[in-house]
């Protein structure tokens, strides 16, 4: 199945959206109840206090009416309107029903002679039988106990006695002077509360599940664009695995998920350059093959093309005989040098392989190379030209390989140079250059001049193996030597050796 990574979050997603609803849900639910029952407390205890203020006021109006009605019993005068009437209460029952249907709760009175009273009962009341002090419950008795002890106390114990979920709160009546003379209990019922409760449920459940709706979308998308860079690497990876190296994720991300992807564009770039270099590596394999093949076919073939003569005795007289003789011992010689060639390329290429440096004057290698080569030169009448700044270039080098490197130049030049034309030798500020006047590269072939077996066996140099320059290069690069090679096609040949980097100080 695709996609299952995005599918997987979105349902992580979901469940975590789910059992945050849930959480939050069950705590809304725990704390709005709560808080509306302390609300639904402070409320009651205001009421019941405000109350006991009331019952305490009409006591005293009630005690100072009878103590006047009692004094006036012998007046024949008549009553004053106040002295008929005690007040708007005339007694507890009405003030009661006064109280309890104006806050639509019940209100009762405990006397300090433990006797209850409680208004009067009118039709449709759910409970219309008597209840007095002795059918409280046990609860009540100590929420009335306490109340008689100056404390307002809560409690639920009257709900059973109610026939209904109530919360009731007792507080002391007490005098001016602080004699506590009955307590008011006040029962308010808790369906409101819980209606109340359910209500805001039924609001935060809406809610939530439109939130839970919309982060299920918000989640996909999420989910979806989260997974679309991991799915252009798969792809991207894939291609790879196929062999094309050159192909590219192109994720752009500043985060863990670009890193992999600029990682993962990197390692194709890095297959792409060693396909290319395995490739390259591989035909100059079938080259080497073909090159070494034919190089060592060419003298194989003559030598053996002169022995089958001689064995056949097509070739009979001493001085044929002694021709072939010699031209088996060139194509000897020359598989001979060709093979040493080869040897002395294989080590020098090997990384394992150490030339032995030691300190010496370059001044002198050169100088031994010209002296030498002089020799060669005067056999195709070819003169030497040295010059050189000074006599003393010291550095650390193998004096029998930087020899070898500047004879092959000097060979190269030796040979390629027409009769009565002179070379010129150069050393000059860390600078060494051989210039010889013959026939020049052609353009196409320079950037292939230190390739092995380039023009092997042509007319000019029959003699040459092709693998000179290949080894001339390695031991300048050995060295640290930079090696640069400028020509003109049938004017000048020049060979540029920069030491500046190798020598010591002077």
């Amino acid at each position: 199945m695709r996609n299952k990574i995005a599918l997987k979050l979105t349902i992580y997603f979901a469940a975590a959206l789910l059992i945050f609803s849930l959480v939050v849900g069950s705590s809304f639910r725990i704390l709005f109840r709560q808080h509306a029952e302390d609300l639904k407390r402070m409320e009651l205890e205001q009421r019941a206090t405000k109350i006991a203020q009331i019952m305490s006021e009409t006591r005293e109006q009630l005690a100072n009416w009878q103590e006047r009605r009692a004094n006036l019993r012998h007046d024949t005068s008549p009553l004053t309107p106040e002295q008929q009437h005690p007040g708007p209460f005339a007694t507890y029952g009405s003030l009661l029903y006064f109280l309890s249907t104006s806050a639509a709760d019940d209100v009762w009175v405990i006397n300090s002679d433990k006797t209850l009273e409680r208004r009067d009962l009118p039709a449709g009341t759910p409970i219309r039988r008597e209840i007095t002090y002795k059918d409280l419950p046990e609860d009540a008795n100590s929420v009335v106990a306490e109340a008689f002890d100056g404390k307002t106390v809560f409690s639920q114990g009257f709900s059973p006695l109610l026939e209904m979920p109530t919360l009731s709160v007792g507080v002391p009546i007490k005098s001016k002077n602080g004699t506590i003379t009955g307590v008011v209990l006040v029962h308010s019922p808790l369906s409101g509360l819980d209606e109340a409760t359910s209500q805001g449920m039924k609001i935060l459940l809406v809610s939530g599940s439109i939130a839970l709706l919309l982060g299920f979308f918000f989640s996909l998308f999420f989910s979806w664009k989260f997974t679309k860079p991991l799915n252009l690497m798969k792809k991207t990876a894939e291609k790879m695995a196929e062999g094309d190296y050159s192909v590219r994720s192109g994720v752009k991300q500043d985060d863990e998920i670009g890193d992999l992807g600029n990682a993962l564009d990197i390692l194709g770039e890095r297959l792409e350059l060693a396909s290319q270099e395995s490739a390259k590596l591989d035909q100059l394999r079938k080259d080497f093959i073909a090159n070494i093949s034919h190089e060592l076919r060419t003298p194989v073939t003559v030598i053996r093309g002169s022995l089958d003569a001689i064995c056949d005795r097509v070739v009979t007289s001493k001085t044929d005989i002694a021709e072939y003789h010699r031209q088996m011992l060139a194509e000897s010689i020359f598989l001979q040098r060709l093979i040493n060639d080869l040897l002395d390329l294989s080590r020098l290429q090997n990384n394992n392989f150490q030339i032995e440096k030691s300190p010496l004057n370059f001044y002198e290698v050169v100088k031994d190379v010209v002296r030498s080569s002089y020799h060669i030169g005067q056999k195709k009448n070819v003169d030497i030209h040295f010059e050189s700044d000074q006599e003393l270039y010291p550095m650390d080098g193998d004096y029998g390989r930087l020899r070898q490197m500047l004879m092959i130049f000097m060979d190269n030049a030796i040979k390629f140079s027409p009769a009565e034309k002179a070379i010129q030798v150069h050393l000059n500020e860390g600078r060494l250059t051989i210039t010889d006047y013959g026939c020049g590269i052609k353009p196409k072939d320079l950037p292939h001049i230190f390739e092995r077996f380039y023009k092997a066996r042509t007319e000019t140099n029959k003699s040459g193996t092709g693998l000179g320059l290949s080894i001339a290069k390695e031991i300048a690069e050995r060295h640290g030597i930079d090696l640069k090679m400028e020509s003109e096609e049938k004017a000048f040949t020049k060979v540029i050796l920069l030491l500046s980097s190798m020598l010591k100080n002077r």
